[in-house]
């Protein structure tokens, strides 16, 4: 006899951790770091506005209340998007 799973997954994104050298975030089942290094907009945001993340479409991050857009292709290949932050 099989247990059946209660609910579902409702989270299609999460952020897991944040650091002093960056933050972890599981997006459908993948996790991602960003680093403060490569995404310095991050560092010196609170807590809570970094966990108010919503996954658009399937394929775009976006903090509201940072501004802050990024595409998941971005998170997976990142040699085919460098990074030009100054």
């Amino acid at each position: 006899m099989k247990s059946q799973k209660l609910g579902k997954n409702t989270s299609v994104v999460e952020v897991l951790n944040i650091s002093r050298n960056g933050l972890w975030i599981l997006v459908q089942d993948h996790e991602y770091l960003l680093t403060f290094k490569d995404y310095p907009w991050f560092k010196k945001a609170t807590i809570s506005q970094i966990h108010k993340v919503k996954l658009i479409r399937g394929h775009h991050l976006h903090w509201s209340e940072l501004d802050i857009d990024l595409e998941l292709e971005s998170l997976k290949s990142p040699e085919k998007y460098p990074l030009l932050f100054q």
